[in-house]
């Protein structure tokens, strides 16, 4: 029957576009009942007016909301969050009583905020770039009596990374128990992957959220971001870096990168043991709890700490949240460094507001962006901040992949959150916000160096671009919801 075939073809013809107009249909709606940023929503169903098919199908691999249930079932498969008795006022020592409630009220707001509770007695260390972190790091495993717990977003098995595998597979050898997470997006940045080299020496690892193929697609945003080290349950690492060789400055590497990461000893160390545990417990369904993972921990220092947790799950947009009443309570200074600046409305909201009350509030972002679309969606946004009175710095490569944030010289915010929607949104987060005038006064330090090396970006610089520059801006603009 000569007629058969175009018969399928003209019924292929016909269902087709209704096949797309109700995917297209049903991620509307899924979209206006359940989408928070207005932005994003506004962004999404532009998408599928435009397009109902292609839209459906990037809202099916990129929709934040998806993501928060796959992010909820993580979270129920490792218990419930936890947590400590009701939050009480850390013992801050202040000769200035105001200053003292107000550092007590932001404190209370935390420990509200977050799942755990501000721990005194602790010092931080700041390690710049790999070739102070690095070195650190590698002699905390090397001298390792009992347990080394090891989670990074990006673990390469080459140049620095390999004396990373070989100290790791040293220790398993000699009996301490190595626990090892990799992100599974992050294994993907060199041959062979580390996992696979890490297990041939016999190191437990895994990888977190291992899809492949199709499946992959479906988790591309659920990526874990945190970088936590912590030897003997004792001593911590944590911050922003990578174990990459490109951190490693001083051997002029062919893509150099700056950073920030950080040692941490003291009763919060727990705190960081308790987060790599519940992944751990997650991606391998083994529970460690006993006190060889949890030992006692005596105080080190006059620096009060406390984690907090960020994620798709019922820590979503906890550190957002966090970032928020810190700025609410800044009343001199608000310093921050980030690689991806790409705030939400409501920070973008609280800088200004603080500008505004007359607090000095410095941003300094790199002027040559590893991801060149961030950078141009950034440029649409310094405006309205300078307006308000805020001040912006670029600085020169190579790319700074530091994150920082100081408030009024005495809060200080470190870890592994970007000021981006998929770090804030999307990502599985660990940063420490900590109470310390001697910590800030050296993160102050480190900022002014970086700001003074970098160049102040006016209302001036941003009307001296041209057509096409600002036409390129505003059309990344366009994708900041996705970025």
């Amino acid at each position: 029957m000569p007629e058969l075939p175009m018969l399928i073809h003209e019924a292929y013809d016909s269902l087709l576009p209704l096949l797309a107009l109700g995917l297209g249909l049903a991620a509307l709606g899924h979209v206006l009942i359940h989408q928070r940023d207005h932005r994003s929503a506004a962004f999404w169903v532009a998408m599928l007016v435009l397009s109902p098919w292609i839209g459906a199908c990037l809202y099916g691999v990129l929709g934040i909301n998806f993501i928060r249930r796959r992010g909820k079932r993580y979270r129920g498969q490792v218990g419930p969050a936890y947590r400590d008795p009701p939050p009480v006022c850390p013992l801050f020592i202040h000769t200035e009583p105001e200053a003292a409630a107000r550092d007590c009220s932001l404190a209370v707001t935390l420990d509200r905020i977050s799942r755990f509770n501000f721990s005194s007695g602790n010092a931080v260390r700041s390690l710049q770039n790999g070739d102070e972190a690095m070195p650190a790091m590698l002699e905390a495993i090397r001298s390792a009596r009992s347990t080394i717990a090891l989670s990074s977003y990006i673990f390469e098995a080459k140049g620095i990374g390999a004396d990373f595998v070989k100290a790791l597979a040293e220790a398993h050898a000699r009996g301490v128990q190595v626990r090892v997470i990799v992100d599974d997006a992050g294994t993907r940045y060199s041959w062979p992957p580390v996992t696979r080299v890490l297990a041939a020496h016999g190191v437990p690892v895994r990888r977190f959220m291992p899809n492949r193929f199709i499946l992959r697609l479906l988790t591309l945003n659920l990526r874990n971001h945190k970088k936590l080290l912590i030897v003997d349950g004792q001593v911590g690492f944590t911050g922003g870096m990578n174990i990459r060789e490109g951190n490693m400055l001083s051997r002029q590497p062919a893509h150099p990168v700056q950073d920030l990461h950080f040692q941490i000893t003291g009763p919060v160390v727990a705190q960081l043991e308790r987060v790599f545990v519940e992944d751990w417990n997650f991606c391998s369904g083994e529970q460690l709890e006993d006190s060889v993972w949890f030992p006692e921990i005596g105080a080190t220092g006059q620096v009060h700490a406390l984690g907090i947790v960020d994620g798709p799950d019922e820590d979503f947009e906890v550190m957002p949240t966090a970032l928020f009443a810190a700025l609410s309570a800044a009343r001199h200074r608000v310093c921050l460094i980030t690689p991806y600046f790409l705030p939400p409305p409501t920070l973008i909201a609280a800088m200004k507001l603080c500008a505004t009350r007359g607090v000095e509030v410095s941003i300094v972002t790199p002027a040559r962006n590893n991801i060149p679309l961030v950078s141009w969606a950034a440029r649409t946004l310094y405006p309205e901040l300078l307006h308000a009175g805020c001040r912006l710095y670029e600085s020169p490569p190579p790319f700074d992949h530091s994150k920082l944030l100081v408030i009024d010289d005495t809060w200080s915010f470190i870890g592994s959150t970007n000021w981006d929607p998929r770090s804030l949104r999307l990502n599985f987060e660990f940063n420490l916000a900590c109470h310390s005038k001697e910590l800030a006064s050296q993160l102050l330090d480190l900022f002014e160096k970086k700001k003074a090396a970098s160049q102040e970006i006016t209302e001036a610089t941003l009307e001296s671009a041209s057509t096409g520059e600002r036409l390129r801006n505003g059309f990344a603009r366009l994708f900041i919801p996705v970025l």
